[in-house]
Order: structure tokens, then C-alpha cells, then sequence
């Protein structure tokens, strides 16, 4: 890695990368971060920095794959809704990257639990998947293991991905695309999941590194979009079509 290089758009080098070795391994766990919150991006970096050699970084679907094929790191920890591309976010990345870095693999770790999220990275190819609520320290150990070649999934996701290795249909995916839910983006999606289980504007803050206003103009814009009054009708929305 020479800092001199020129970035693709939407990825760079991760600043300060660290000379840190994972528990047991030979040599230092080079680790890639994608996700399109810088914030958040720069949290997960500052905590992986002292355990793996963080070596790249992405915003996109395009700045990913491009800053994949160009480092070929051992471990990449995706967010799996990421603007650009045909808008796959995280299995798009894994299926477009494959080609370019066979060795490489891929851990999921995203704000949603949905089982067609985690059936569509899944059958992309990611070695696991856990959610932001997972902590730092687990966060590491689950990295190390996906490195050594296990397959790591935060607990409550595992009948969902044992649906996805056995082909079975997901809650919430099915053959017919949901005219509906095409309407909102990654964004909105995130947004409505976390409103329709509950979260008040204030968590779903939290939980997504935005403001409360931000929330806030996403659930008018999902409420708009889908033609519905108020978030009892947007639970009642998201609840028949199984995807909370």
C-alpha cells in the first residue's frame, strides 16, 4: 500500500493503518471497511486499528470493488445497503469482486436484521453476518474468525441464514419484486424497518449515526411514497409483506 497511489473514486486508503497482528495469526489481518457513513466508518476503523492492518476503505459499490481488485485484502467488513452500482449494495460488491480477489473474505455487518438482507449477501458469498449492535470486542473476534475460515452470524439471524444455505424462500424476498418497496431507498428502507419494529425517532437516530430531523424527513418521505397516513399504518405495511 503507497499512499502516493491514485484513489478510485468513492475509495481510499485508510489513514494510519495499523501494524497490529490478530490473536494467533502469522502476520497482521489486512482488513477493508465499506460503508457509506464516514462517521460510523471512522468508528469501526479507530476500533480495528490496534488488532489488523486496515488497508482500504469505500463508500460505494464501485469505489469498493475498484479498491478490492486494487488491494486484495484478507477480510472486508461491508455495509450491506451501499449507494452506486445497479443497487446491490453489499452482494453486489461481493459478486462483482469476486473475480478480482478470490481469497477474500467478506463479513457483513449492517443496521438491518431483515432475513432478505442476509439471505442476498448470503448467497453472494459473505462468510458471516452480525449487526451494529454487536461490540467492539466481539467485533474483532468475529473478523479473526471469518479470517481463519468459520462462519460467523450474530445470534438471533441464525434461522435466517440457515434458510438461505438451504435454498429455502426468506421472509420477506420472494420471486415477484416489490413494486412498493422499490419506490424507497437503501436509506428509507433502513428508516422504515427501525420505525415499523418500534424505534422511536430518537433510536433510529442512534442507531443510524443521523440526526432526528434527518429521521424525521425520511419517514415523511416513506409515508409519502407509500401513500400512508402514519407509522401505525406503516407498521401494519411492513408487517404483511414480512419484512420487519
Amino acid at each position: 500500500m503507497t499512499g502516493a497511489e491514485p484513489q478510485p473514486a468513492g475509495a481510499t486508503t485508510a489513514p494510519g493503518a495499523s501494524s497490529g497482528a490478530s490473536p494467533g495469526a502469522a502476520r497482521p489481518v489486512r482488513v477493508a471497511v465499506v460503508d457509506d457513513h464516514e462517521m460510523f466508518r471512522a468508528g469501526v476503523i479507530a476500533t480495528l486499528q490496534p488488532h489488523f492492518r486496515i488497508v482500504g476503505q469505500a463508500a460505494d459499490v464501485e469505489g469498493a470493488v475498484a479498491m478490492i481488485a486494487r488491494l486484495k485484502p484478507d477480510v472486508v467488513l461491508l455495509d450491506v445497503h451501499v449507494p452506486g452500482g445497479k443497487g446491490g449494495g453489499g452482494a453486489e460488491i461481493l459478486t462483482d469482486s469476486r473475480a478480482y480477489s478470490p481469497g477474500t473474505k467478506f463479513l457483513a455487518l449492517s443496521v438491518s436484521d431483515s432475513a432478505a438482507d442476509v439471505g442476498a449477501v448470503i448467497r453472494a458469498g459473505a462468510q458471516g453476518y452480525v449487526t451494529k449492535t454487536i461490540t467492539g470486542t466481539d467485533l474483532v473476534a468475529s473478523i479473526t474468525q471469518v479470517n481463519e475460515g468459520y462462519a460467523v452470524f450474530s445470534p438471533k439471524l441464525a434461522g435466517f441464514v440457515l434458510s438461505a444455505f438451504q435454498g429455502a424462500p426468506l421472509a420477506g424476498e420472494g420471486p415477484v419484486r416489490d413494486e412498493e418497496l422499490d419506490r424507497l431507498s437503501a436509506r428509507e428502507q433502513e428508516v422504515m424497518r427501525l420505525i415499523a419494529r418500534g424505534y422511536t425517532y430518537k433510536e433510529v437516530a442512534s442507531e443510524l449515526f443521523i440526526s432526528v430531523k434527518t429521521v424525521e424527513t425520511h419517514v415523511s418521505s416513506v409515508l409519502r411514497k407509500l401513500q400512508l397516513s402514519n407509522r401505525t399504518e406503516l407498521t401494519r405495511w411492513a408487517v404483511d409483506r414480512r419484512i420487519v
